[in-house]
C-alpha cells in the first residue's frame, strides 16, 4: 500500500486541480499521527536535518497547496497540522517566507481556512527557532482606508482570500507582525451571533496559544510588556500607547477554552519578567514605564482578569468585600470558577509569580487575593491547584523584615536574605523550569500541544 500512495505524491503539483484535489484526499488521512504510512511525507529528511534539499518535494507542495482553492488548501492545511508535530519539519514549516503567508492570510479578514492557519502556526510557534523568526517578523501591508481593518496583506493572496474592494493601491509598507496579530486576535473575537454578522471568517482562537509559545521566551515577553502606539502602524511612541498585553487580560473568562488558556499562559509567562509587575498590576489610571524603559503607559490591571475564573458565587463579610475590585464583588450566584484544573493552577501560578517583590505581595493583599483564594481552597479537588494555593498562602501570610531605608519603592527584587524571600526564591526556581513555563502543571497544557485535525 506504502508504494502506491508514493505514487499520488507527484501528483500534488498536477496542473489539473481534479488531478490534486483527488491525490491529496487520498494522502490526507495518511498524516495522522500513528499513521502506519506516515513517514512517506518525511523522505528524504533524516538525522535531524535535510540530507540534499532544504525540503522535500512533499512538504513543498502542501506549502503551495495552502494558496489553493478551497477544498485543496483546506486538506493541505490540515495535512501540515497533522504533520507538524514532527521536528524534522520544524526548518521548512519555520522559513520566513512560509510565515508571512501564513501570518498574512490570518490577518485577511476576508480569509476563509484563518482558523486552520491559526491552529497551522499555533503547532510551528512550538518549536525555538519558529517563535525566534515570529517576535522580528515582518509582514507587507498595503494602506486602505476604506476596508476593515484599514490594510490590505498582499502576501495573504490565494484562493481562498479576497483583495480588498475598491482595490488596495500604494507602496506596501512593512509592518511587524505580533501587533497585528494582537489587533487581529481581539476583532476576532468582537462577533455576532451568525458568520454574516462577523468582521473576519474566523475566530482565531489559537493566535491565544502562539503568544503563549512566543512568550516563552524573554525577547517575546517584552513584546507585549513594550509600551507601543494604539495605532499598529506608528513606530513612535509619542500619542496614545498602551502595553499589547492589557489588549488580551479580558479574554480570562471567554467560552473558549484554547483563546482563555492561551491568554492565561501568556499572562503567565509575562509574569516571570519582574521589572513589569508593577505595570501588570497598577490599573489603566496610572501610567508606569517597565525598566529599563522610561516610557510610561497606562496599567494593565491584570489582577481582577485572573481572580475572576478562581471565584465563585460566595458572599464575603463587608470588610473582605471592600478590599475586592468591583468587578470581583457580589457576583451573581450563577458564577463559576473556571472548570479546567490546568487553567486554575496556571492563575494560582502567576499569583504566586507577582509576589516576587514585597511591593507585589502587598498590592495582592490589598486587594483581597488571600480572600478570593481562601475560598477557592475550601472547594477545590484538585491536589495540585491545592498545592500552589497553599504556596501562594505562605507568601501572602509570611512575615515581612521591616523596609529598610534605600530600598525604594518596593517593586525591585533586592537581595534575599529573609526566610520570607527564601521561601519566595524557591518557589520562582521551582515555577521557571523549562516544563512549567511551557504548560500549567505535569500535564500538557493547550497552549504548546501539537494539534491534530
Amino acid at each position: 500500500m506504502q508504494d502506491g500512495l508514493k505514487e499520488l505524491l507527484p501528483f500534488l503539483h498536477d496542473r489539473n486541480p481534479q488531478v490534486r484535489q483527488i491525490a491529496l484526499t487520498n494522502l490526507l488521512g495518511h498524516t495522522a499521527k500513528g499513521s502506519p504510512n506516515r513517514d512517506i511525507f518525511f523522505a528524504g529528511i533524516g538525522g535531524g536535518r535535510l540530507k540534499n534539499r532544504i525540503e522535500n518535494e512533499c512538504i513543498r507542495d502542501l506549502k503551495l497547496l495552502c494558496r489553493d482553492q478551497l477544498a485543496i488548501a483546506h486538506d493541505a492545511f490540515r495535512a501540515l497540522v497533522n504533520l507538524s508535530d514532527n521536528s524534522l519539519l520544524a526548518p521548512s514549516l519555520s522559513q520566513a517566507d512560509f510565515l508571512v503567508f501564513l501570518v498574512s492570510y490570518i490577518l485577511n479578514p476576508t480569509s476563509i481556512l484563518a482558523d486552520l492557519a491559526s491552529m497551522l502556526l499555533s503547532n510551528i510557534s512550538s518549536s525555538p527557532s519558529a517563535c525566534a523568526t515570529l517576535i522580528s517578523l515582518m509582514v507587507p501591508v498595503i494602506m486602505a482606508p476604506f476596508a476593515s481593518p484599514p490594510y490590505y496583506v498582499p502576501a495573504s493572496q490565494s484562493g481562498t482570500s479576497s483583495p480588498p474592494s475598491p482595490p488596495a493601491s500604494g507602496q506596501t509598507k512593512d509592518v511587524l507582525a505580533l501587533p497585528l496579530m494582537v489587533q487581529a486576535f481581539v476583532q476576532a473575537a468582537k462577533t455576532g451571533s451568525s458568520p454574516e454578522q462577523r468582521n473576519r471568517k474566523g475566530e482565531l482562537h489559537f493566535l491565544a496559544s502562539v503568544f503563549a509559545n512566543v512568550t516563552t521566551a524573554p525577547a517575546g515577553r517584552m513584546c507585549f510588556l513594550t509600551a507601543r502606539s494604539t495605532n499598529v502602524f506608528e513606530t513612535t511612541t509619542e500619542g496614545e500607547l498602551e502595553y499589547p498585553l492589557s489588549q488580551l487580560v479580558v479574554f480570562t473568562e471567554h467560552q473558549d477554552i484554547i483563546r482563555r488558556g492561551g491568554v492565561a499562559s501568556t499572562i503567565k509567562h509575562c509574569s516571570f519578567h519582574v521589572p513589569a509587575h508593577k505595570a501588570i498590576l497598577l490599573p489603566d489610571t496610572e501610567f508606569v514605564a517597565v525598566p529599563p524603559s522610561s516610557i510610561t503607559a497606562p496599567g494593565i490591571n491584570a489582577l481582577p482578569y485572573i481572580l475572576l475564573p478562581l471565584a465563585g458565587p460566595e458572599e464575603y463579610d463587608l470588610e473582605d468585600q471592600e478590599k475586592l475590585h468591583p468587578a470581583l464583588q457580589l457576583l451573581p450566584d450563577s458564577k463559576k470558577r473556571e472548570p479546567d484544573e490546568v487553567l486554575r493552577l496556571t492563575h494560582v501560578e502567576t499569583l504566586v509569580l507577582l509576589c516576587t517583590t514585597r511591593a507585589g505581595r502587598e498590592y495582592l493583599r490589598a486587594n483581597g487575593v488571600y480572600e478570593i483564594i481562601r475560598t477557592l481552597h475550601l472547594s477545590e479537588q484538585s491536589e495540585s491547584v491545592r498545592d500552589g494555593i497553599e504556596r501562594l498562602v505562605n507568601l501572602l501570610k509570611g512575615e515581612e523584615k521591616p523596609i529598610e531605608e534605600g530600598e525604594g519603592d518596593g517593586w525591585t527584587h533586592g537581595k534575599i536574605d529573609s526566610e520570607h524571600e527564601k521561601r519566595e526564591h524557591e518557589t520562582r526556581q521551582t515555577l521557571d523550569s523549562p516544563l512549567l513555563r511551557a504548560s500549567a502543571s505535569n500535564e500538557d497544557s493547550d497552549d504548546d500541544k501539537i494539534v491534530e485535525v
